[in-house]
């Protein structure tokens, strides 16, 4: 593009005010025509703002940021040169950025943490006579009475095991234990129902959901705490509990990686959870890990359980290849 000339790719808005990203190809001035620079920039007119940023690249084969120049909090005064960040045009080394994995097929992610700290305000006086409310406990109550098991009025038979519950709890929370045990189906006039294919520790993880709206407590083996949040989603789906399949996927998408990222995709497309799909897609398409990826058990076993799916990514892998 030639020194001094810049690429932003739009506006943002932090704290009320607007912002932008500048990146020099070829650096800002003739001083920096060896290195990239980047800077943040205040657009708002006639103000000051004190905040603080963090330039960051991310690695595009690990998808991971990493800081390359911090500005501590400090005034932008939109009406000098305060209001750009950092205050040097020597970002990185041009050839030094252009070698690194910050940069794949003329594609580059410039990632920036704003942190806007307003000036204090008085707030209203509180009158002495106010009363603190506590903060919601009704998770904790319901817990309790799953634990006691006082009142419960249904056994469920997971796997050998019996579990005692409220039939009213289980209606409440999924629309297939409500047709079960409340509509014309068998289960509805018995107090005992038994439940297939489910292993009894994921039927307990997700009784603690129905109970208290939150997962049990996980300990320190990430592999085991990660084959129980995919068998859950399978329960949340088969129970038709969107917000436990929601979250479950939320927890797997944070651990997508070479080695997970074929299961997870043949789980999205089996229940049905297409932002997941799209992101396991996005990890392989982006993440130049194909040849690694056809080396793990995961991908065999996608390969013949869902193989539209490795149709679908190789098709965007094409596409993106493309760009």
């Amino acid at each position: 593009m030639g020194n001094g000339k810049f690429i932003s790719p739009g506006t943002f808005s932090v704290g009320g005010h607007d912002w932008a990203i500048r990146f020099y190809p070829d650096g800002f001035s003739s001083s920096s025509q060896s290195y990239i620079s980047v800077y943040l920039e205040l657009l708002d007119k006639d103000t000051t703002v004190r905040a603080s940023c963090d330039l960051m690249l991310v690695d595009q084969t690990t998808e991971l940021p990493t800081s390359v120049n911090k500005t501590e909090l400090r005034i932008f005064n939109s009406g000098d040169l305060s209001r750009f960040a950092p205050q040097t045009d020597l970002f990185m080394v041009r050839s030094q950025f252009e070698a690194s994995s910050y940069l794949r097929d003329d594609h580059l992610t410039i990632q920036c943490i704003v942190t806007v700290r307003k000036m204090p305000q008085a707030s209203t006086t509180k009158s002495v006579h106010q009363i603190e409310v506590p903060p919601s406990d009704i998770a904790k109550h319901f817990g309790n009475l799953l634990d006691a098991e006082e009142g419960a009025d249904v056994t469920v038979s997971v796997g050998g095991e019996n579990f005692a519950a409220h039939r009213i709890m289980l209606a409440a929370r999924s629309p297939v234990f409500r047709a079960q045990l409340y509509g014309p189906m068998r289960e509805a006039k018995s107090k005992h129902i038994t439940i297939e294919d489910m292993q009894p520790a994921v039927f307990k993880a997700m009784m603690h959901f129905i109970y208290t709206d939150l997962l049990p407590e996980t300990d320190d083996h990430i592999d085991a705490d990660m084959e129980m949040i995919r068998h859950l989603l399978v329960a949340a789906d088969r129970y038709a509990m969107d917000r436990l399949k929601f979250l479950c996927q939320s927890i797997l998408c944070k651990t997508i990686d070479v080695e997970t990222v074929s299961s997870t995709l043949a789980l999205a497309y089996q229940h049905n959870c297409e932002r997941l799909k799209d992101i396991c897609i996005d990890f392989i398409t982006r993440s130049d890990v194909m040849d690694a990826l056809v080396e793990t058990p995961g991908y065999k076993i996608l390969k013949t359980t869902c193989p539209s799916a490795l149709v679908e990514a190789f098709e965007k892998t094409k596409r993106f290849r493309k760009m």
